[in-house]
Formats: structure tokens, C-alpha cells, sequence
């Protein structure tokens, strides 16, 4: 245990006092999807979620949650974000008896159906400015990944994912491209690269207390084109405990649960952020879902609920969940089904 705390420690004095050494400018890193998380619960709790990912659903949150798989677990989200931007997540985990548990992610994005714009004649107007071709073009991005995650101890659990992402922002694989002087170059349409995850969990055995730490989208520069750009790497820190249930903070009981969670979030293309969330959780069968995330340009008050029955030996589940945007952005619903076997 002693030398568990040792280890732990120094690694969230690094997580907590790294945010000058990672900020860049906003709007510097590229592959912005992998900034838009999955996972109905997990979003309704305002992304306060390091440390209560677990199953299929930590590999795209906390890779050392795949080590609390108890069964064999599959999780699909669908997301309706801005504009004509759809998402889907697909994840599946199983644990692997005394050598750990494994993972497997896909996403996919959609961004919808552009308008094609060229500076060249005869489409740019008088004053210069781009002109409409009257094409259209669809950009994509997908992302597969594969997670490892182990218990050390019956209380601290680790885990690491490799992910493979690609990014095309228009159609084929290149364009040929016009500069203002009249040279013409050819050019890829698209940027790719392998990024990593890590992540801990630590049950610190007092009551339902519970810390975790995720270093998420670790790897090189992307390239696009000419120009090279960073993936948008981020780190999470969360505690979670329950207040109302088994063992609770507060007070015991078996018949409902009310937890709540906080994490600090610091990206490489912004200051410092937090998220907190608040579940309560009736009969073990319905769930009900608040939080907030704190010093976003657009991102604020979230909610959702959910519902959970076990047939059998399988568990399945609902969740739903909804985000408020500012500057009218809209809403954001998302919605997930699980199941474990």
C-alpha cells in the first residue's frame, strides 16, 4: 500500500500543476472530434466521469476502468451535435480473469454536407472573396482503438489504450491545390496518427471515496497538408463518493444512491476547466442525472436519466442525456445502450 501512494501522489502533484506546461492557443490542435466525449451517463454528469468510468464505456474516459469489468460488456451512443454533425461510439470490454481485462472502441463521425468554395475564376466574386462551385463535399473521421487494463491491487486498477484516428476533410484522398501566384500543388485531404491513453483508479477504502487520474490523446503532430498541427491532448483528476447508499458519506441505504463526482480537466488548447455531476439512483432501476461544466465558451448546464433491468443473467440499459450551448448553438442529445452478459 505504502508504495501504491508513493507512486500515486507524485503523479497527481504532476496532473494538478502541469496546466502552464501544456496550454497552447485556443483553436491550435486539430482532430477536435476526439474533444466531444461519448456516453449518455457519463455527459448528463457534466463529463465528471474519471473516476466512475468502468466496463466498456473507460475506454473512452479512463482506460483503467476496463479493469472493474466484471462481465462482458458492449455500449453504443449516438450523438446529435451542432449543425448536421452526427457521432457514433461503439465499445465492447471483457475481462480476462487473473491477466486483466480488454477493450475495443469505434467512432465515427459525420460533419454533414458542405457547400464546395474555390478562390480560383471563374467562382471568385469582384472582391475576391472565395465563390460557390454549386458542389458539395462531406468530411468524416473515424477512430479505432484497443485498450489493456489490470487491477494491482484489489483497490488500484491501471490501464493503457492505443488509438488510431484519421481525419479527411474533403472528399478523395487529394486535392490539387491554387495559390495566390497561379502555382498549383497537389495535396492530401486528409491527416492521420497513433495516440495514446493512460489512465488510474484508486478506491482509497475510506467509505466510497474514490480518485482517478486519465492522461487521454498523447502522440505526435498531425499533418494536413503542409502544416503540422497537435492532437488535443487533455488531463483529467476526479473524485467520486456516494452520499446517500450502501456505505455512504452521509447515510445508509439499500434502496437508493445519490452520488456525486468532480473533475479538474486541463487540455493543451485552453485554461484549466472543471466538471461536476451529481447522480441519484432509485431501486437500482432509475436513474436520474445532473452537472455542470465550469469555464467553457459554450459548454454549461447538462442533464439525463436512465434506466437499467436485469433479465436473467444479462444486464441492459437506456441513458439519455442533454447538454445546453450558448450563442445559439442549440442542444446536444445523446443516447445509449448497453448491455452486459
Amino acid at each position: 500500500m505504502k508504495n501504491i501512494t508513493r507512486t500515486l501522489l507524485p503523479f497527481f502533484a504532476i496532473l494538478l500543476f502541469s496546466s502552464s506546461a501544456l496550454s497552447q492557443k485556443v483553436g491550435s490542435t486539430s482532430m477536435q472530434f476526439l474533444k466531444v466525449m461519448p456516453c449518455a451517463r457519463a455527459t448528463a454528469m457534466g463529463d465528471a466521469y474519471t473516476v466512475l468510468a468502468s466496463g466498456a464505456e473507460a475506454v473512452f474516459w479512463n482506460p483503467a476502468g476496463v479493469a472493474l469489468s466484471e462481465k462482458r460488456e458492449l455500449s453504443m451512443t449516438y450523438l446529435k451535435w451542432i449543425f448536421d454533425t452526427q457521432q457514433g461510439a461503439l465499445s465492447f470490454a471483457a475481462p480476462l480473469g487473473n491477466i486483466g481485462s480488454v477493450g475495443v472502441q469505434l467512432q465515427y463521425v459525420d460533419f454533414g454536407e458542405i457547400p464546395e468554395a474555390i478562390w480560383s475564376s471563374p467562382y471568385k466574386d469582384d472582391i475576391g472573396y472565395p465563390g460557390l462551385t454549386g458542389n458539395t463535399f462531406h468530411p468524416f473521421t473515424y477512430l479505432i482503438g484497443l485498450t489493456y487494463a489490470n487491477q494491482i491491487t484489489d483497490k488500484f486498477s491501471t490501464g493503457l489504450s492505443v488509438k488510431f484516428a484519421r481525419e479527411s476533410l474533403y472528399d478523395g484522398q487529394t486535392v490539387r491545390a491554387i495559390s495566390s501566384t497561379g502555382d498549383t500543388t497537389t495535396a492530401n485531404t486528409w491527416g492521420d496518427g497513433l495516440i495514446f491513453d493512460f489512465g488510474l483508479n484508486y478506491n482509497t477504502g475510506f467509505h466510497t471515496v474514490r480518485i482517478a487520474a486519465a492522461m487521454q490523446n498523447f502522440g505526435a503532430n498531425v499533418r494536413f497538408a503542409s502544416e503540422t498541427s497537435p492532437v488535443p491532448m487533455a488531463l483529467r483528476v476526479g473524485i467520486a463518493a456516494d452520499l446517500i447508499g450502501n456505505n455512504a458519506l452521509l447515510l445508509s441505504s439499500e434502496g437508493s444512491r445519490l452520488g456525486v463526482a468532480f473533475d479538474l480537466f486541463q487540455p493543451n488548447d485552453y485554461a484549466q476547466q472543471a466538471h461536476a455531476g451529481i447522480e441519484y439512483v432509485f431501486g437500482g432501476f432509475v436513474a436520474l442525472r445532473a452537472g455542470y461544466k465550469f469555464n467553457y465558451d459554450a459548454d454549461g448546464f447538462t442533464a439525463g436519466l436512465g434506466f437499467q433491468q436485469t433479465i436473467a443473467d444479462a444486464r441492459f440499459s437506456f441513458d439519455y442525456s442533454y447538454g445546453a450551448l450558448h450563442y445559439n448553438l442549440g442542444n446536444v442529445h445523446r443516447i445509449s445502450l448497453g448491455a452486459a452478459f
